[in-house]
C-alpha cells in the first residue's frame, strides 16, 4: 500500500499541474516538448542511433533588454519533420504571453515540402485565445496563447517560423532576469543565441562614480547586472555598439552544435542536466527580490468593511472555535485556484477584496487573500516560495526559480504550512515532495542574513500517518471472484488521492479506482467506486469500489494456488554500499485485512504467520482458515524516517522477512465430488 505514492503520478490527467513556470517575462513556446527517439526498424543496425521525429536545424533566438526592464525576444526556427510523429507535434504551435505586458507576433511560417514545393500559412491560421486554464474566468484572460494550425506536414518536410515577443512594462520592472539551457539531446544540430544588453548594466563603473563630484551619480541608481556563464557553455563573442555609455550596448553571442556540450554535466550551480547555462538578473540578492515580491504577495492595508463584515459570518458558521483553521478553510476550500503557473501574471495580484467577491484567484491571488485575512485577525504570517531545484540558493536570485507557493503562519505557539492552492490539503499539510526542502519566505522588509529568509519545510504532518485496508471476496464454484475493498487514509497517499477524486469528474472515477487497483495488484472489472468529499479534510479520507475477475480460480487443478488477497506493502530497496543512509519516508502505520468466503466444502491450508520487530519498523502477518472461510491480516508499523546505512544488514533481513510473507500463496483443496 506504501506503493501508492509511486502508482499515482502515472496518471497526470488526474492531477493538479504544480510546475513552476520558468521564463519569467517570456511566453513559453508549446509544443514541442522533448520527444523521445523512435524505435528502430528490425534491419537497423544495433550500433545506429534511434531517429527522431523530428531535427532541429537552426535554432536562433535574439533577446534585447532595456534599462527599464522592457524587451524583445525573436525566435527563428527550421525543423525537418521526420516521420509522422515529428508531423503530429508540429501540426500546431502554442506561445503562452500576458497580454496586460506583451504581445507576440508570428511573421513568418512557411513549409518546404519534401517534394520541392513551398506554402506560407495564412494568417487565418492563426488564433489568439485564453489559456485554457482561464477559459471559466473571464478576469484572467489576459493569460493566452498564441496558436497557428499547420496542416499538411509530411514526412520530409521542412518548417521553417519566426515569433517575436515584446515585453513593456512589466510588473516587476525595471528589474528583469533571463534564464537559457542549451540543448543536450541531440534534438538541435545548432543553437545560436545572443543577448544584447545596456552597457550601463553590465559595466557599472564604481571607480569613476566614486570620484565623482555629483551625488549618487546615475551609474549607482540601478543595482549591476548580474550574469552567470556555465564553463559548459563559454560566450562565442562579445561586442560593444556605440561609445556612449548611457547609450550604448554590449552584445553576448553564443553558438552550440549538437555533440559539443556534455550530457553528464558536474557543476552544481548552472551546468547540471535541466539547470542554465546562461542566467542575467538584476536582483543583487535573496533578500532584495523576496522585499520585491512582498508588494504583490503581502498586499498592505486594511481589509474594506464590507470584506470584514463577511469574514465575521464565515467564522461565526465555521463550527471552528480556532479562527486561523476557519480562515485557512475558507481560502483553501471555497476559493477555487485557477490553475496559471508561478508567475504567469508576472506576480500582479488581485487586491483581496477582488478575489474574495470573486470567490477564485491564481496561487499568488489566494496567498494575498490568505495573507490579509489572517493579518486582520491579529495572526501572523508569511508567503513561502517554492523552489524547483533543491540547489536553487546556490543559483543567482531571480523568481523564474520557483515553481509553487505557501504559507507559513504562526498563531500562539503553532505554527503551521499552509498549502490553500491543492484545496483538499488538511491543516497543516504540504506535500510530501515539498517537506524537508529549503523554501524563500517572502517578507515586506527583508532584513538580517540570507539564512533567516531560506527556511527548510518541516517533515513531519500535522498527524500520524495510518492506511487501512479492508477486503471482502469471495470466490464462487465456477471460479470467479468479487471483491469488495474499502481504503481509509491519513497521511501522503491520502492527499493524492484526495487531489485525485477532487480534479476527476465523478463519471471518470472509475478510472482513478482502477489505477490503485492495479498499483495494490488488483486485477479485475471495477465498479460501483464510491468516495469520501475530497474537501472535507478534518477526517480520514476513504475510497471502495467492487472488483470482479472471472476465472480467478481453474478448480480443476489439484491443489489451488491463490495469493493472499491483500495489497502489496512496498518498501524501500536495500541501500548501496555508498549510501549513506537507509531512507524510510514517512512515519507509518499500515493495516490490511482480508475476508474470503469459498465454495462450501473447499479446504483452505494458510501460509505460517510472520512477525519480525526492530526498533524503525515492525511487521506481523496472521492467517485463519476455518471451514470454507479464510481470514488474513497483515500490519507494518514504520517508526523512523530512516537508519543509518551501518545497518544495512539487518534492515535485508527485515525487508526479505516482509517479502517472503508476502510471496506466501494460499492452497485449496475444493470438496470431492459427492462430499457432504
Amino acid at each position: 500500500m506504501r506503493s501508492l505514492v509511486q502508482f499515482l503520478p502515472k496518471f497526470s490527467f488526474l492531477c493538479v499541474s504544480l510546475c513552476a513556470a520558468a521564463l519569467a517575462q517570456e511566453p513559453a513556446a508549446k509544443p514541442p516538448d522533448s520527444a523521445p527517439p523512435s524505435e528502430k526498424t528490425a534491419a537497423a543496425k544495433s550500433e545506429e542511433k534511434p531517429a527522431l521525429p523530428f531535427q532541429i536545424q537552426l535554432l536562433e533566438t535574439h533577446i534585447r533588454f532595456e534599462v527599464n526592464g522592457d524587451s524583445r525576444k525573436e525566435v527563428h526556427t527550421i525543423v525537418k519533420i521526420n516521420d509522422l510523429a515529428g508531423a503530429r507535434q508540429f501540426s500546431r504551435l502554442g506561445f503562452d504571453f500576458n497580454r496586460a505586458f506583451q504581445q507576440v507576433e508570428i511573421p513568418l511560417v512557411k513549409i518546404r515540402h519534401a517534394n520541392g514545393g513551398t506554402s506560407e500559412i495564412l494568417p487565418s491560421a492563426i488564433a489568439d485565445a485564453p489559456n485554457p486554464a482561464v477559459e471559466e474566468f473571464p478576469a484572467y484572460h489576459d493569460a493566452r496563447v498564441k496558436s497557428v494550425r499547420i496542416l499538411g506536414l509530411q514526412d520530409g518536410d521542412t518548417l521553417e517560423y519566426r515569433v517575436i515577443t515584446t515585453t513593456t512594462k512589466p510588473p516587476l520592472a525595471p528589474d528583469f532576469w533571463l534564464e537559457h539551457a542549451f540543448d543536450r539531446s541531440g534534438q538541435a544540430l545548432e543553437e545560436d543565441y545572443s543577448l544584447t544588453l545596456p552597457q550601463r548594466l553590465v559595466r557599472n563603473d564604481l571607480e569613476s562614480a566614486a570620484n565623482s563630484s555629483v551625488p549618487n551619480p546615475p551609474l549607482l541608481a540601478k543595482p549591476r547586472l548580474r550574469i552567470y556563464v556555465s564553463s559548459e557553455a563559454p560566450t562565442e563573442q562579445t561586442r560593444t555598439v556605440g561609445d556612449d555609455l548611457d547609450q550604448s550596448l554590449i552584445v553576448f553571442s553564443w553558438r552550440v552544435t549538437s555533440g559539443s556540450l556534455r550530457k553528464d554535466v558536474s557543476e552544481p550551480i548552472a551546468g547540471e542536466p535541466g539547470k542554465p547555462d546562461v542566467v542575467i538578473t538584476t536582483f543583487k540578492s535573496w533578500a532584495e527580490l523576496s522585499s520585491r515580491l512582498s508588494r504583490f504577495l503581502v498586499p498592505e492595508g486594511d481589509l474594506p468593511t464590507s470584506v470584514q463584515k463577511k469574514l465575521d459570518l464565515v467564522l461565526a458558521n465555521s463550527g471552528r472555535s480556532n479562527v486561523l483553521p476557519s480562515i485557512y478553510d475558507f481560502v483553501s476550500r471555497r476559493i477555487r485556484t485557477v490553475d496559471l503557473p508561478l508567475g504567469a501574471t508576472g506576480f500582479q495580484t488581485r487586491s483581496p477584496a477582488e478575489t474574495f467577491a470573486a470567490g477564485f484567484g491564481t496561487p499568488e491571488d489566494k496567498i494575498a487573500l490568505l495573507s490579509a485575512l489572517l493579518r486582520s485577525r491579529g495572526i501572523s504570517s508569511e508567503p513561502l516560495l517554492v523552489p524547483a531545484s533543491a540547489h536553487a540558493r546556490e543559483q543567482l536570485p531571480r523568481p523564474s526559480v520557483f515553481r509553487d507557493v505557501l504559507m507559513r503562519a504562526e498563531n500562539g505557539s503553532n505554527r503551521y504550512t499552509l498549502d490553500p492552492n491543492l484545496e483538499v490539503a488538511p491543516l497543516g499539510m504540504v506535500k510530501l515532495a515539498v517537506r524537508g526542502t529549503p523554501v524563500l519566505a517572502v517578507k515586506e522588509i527583508a532584513t538580517g542574513t540570507e539564512e533567516d529568509l531560506w527556511t527548510i519545510v518541516p517533515r513531519d504532518l500535522p498527524f500520524a500517518a495510518r492506511q487501512d485496508v479492508n477486503v471482502t471476496a469471495s470466490v464462487g464454484g465456477t471460479g470467479d471472484l468479487s471483491a469488495a475493498v474499502k481504503y481509509r487514509l491519513r497521511g501522503d497517499n491520502e492527499l493524492l488521492l484526495r487531489v485525485a477524486f477532487h480534479q476527476t469528474p465523478k463519471e471518470r472515477w472509475k478510472e482513478v479506482a482502477g489505477l490503485l487497483a492495479l498499483s495494490d495488484g488488483f486485477r479485475g472489472v471495477i465498479a460501483n467506486v464510491t468516495a469520501s468529499d475530497p474537501l472535507a479534510t478534518k477526517e480520514p479520507f476513504t475510497v471502495e469500489y467492487e472488483i470482479t475477475q472471472p476465472k480467478f480460480v481453474d478448480w480443476s487443478k489439484k491443489p489451488v494456488r491463490i495469493p493472499v488477497l491483500l495489497p502489496q506493502i512496498a518498501l524501500p530497496d536495500a541501500p548501496g554500499k555508498t549510501a549513506g543512509k537507509i531512507e524510510l519516508g514517512t512515519p507509518l502505520d499500515v493495516e490490511t485485512s482480508l475476508k474470503l468466503q469459498l465454495p462450501a466444502g473447499t479446504t483452505v491450508q494458510t501460509p505460517a504467520a510472520t512477525s519480525v520487530a526492530r526498533d524503525y519498523a515492525t511487521f506481523a502477518s496472521n492467517y485463519d482458515g476455518h471451514l470454507n472461510t479464510l481470514t488474513a491480516s497483515r500490519h507494518i508499523h514504520f517508526v523512523m524516517r530512516e537508519i543509518s546505512a551501518e545497518r544495512a544488514g539487518d534492515y535485508n533481513a527485515f525487508l526479505r522477512a516482509v517479502q517472503n510473507d508476502q510471496a506466501q500463496a494460499l492452497v485449496l483443496l475444493p470438496a470431492e465430488p459427492g462430499a457432504k
